[in-house]
């Protein structure tokens, strides 16, 4: 085999261009290649920050209900209790 040698700065340039190539084809793999790329991901963002504030909306939501029907439980039992003397 044949030594290579390259500098520092050469090698740099060598990953610099195989990273650009690695990142394009994955691009193109995503569909993501053309010029409507960068209004495709911010909608993907948007859909995405709408999805967590829903999801946290309703854990909420379930966190209200949940603690309405177990004051309701407790506010029943106990007039129940005092309506029975």
């Amino acid at each position: 085999m044949s030594d290579i040698n390259l500098t520092p700065e050469e090698f740099e340039a060598m990953l610099d261009r195989a990273a650009r190539r690695g990142a394009k084809e994955v691009l193109h793999q995503l569909g993501l290649h053309d010029d409507t790329a960068s209004t495709d991901i911010r909608e993907i963002r948007d859909l995405l920050s709408t999805w967590r504030e829903t999801r946290k909306s309703i854990w909420n939501t379930f966190v209200k209900i949940t603690t309405v029907a177990i004051l309701s439980f407790i506010a029943t039992a106990v007039y129940m209790q005092f309506g029975k003397q």
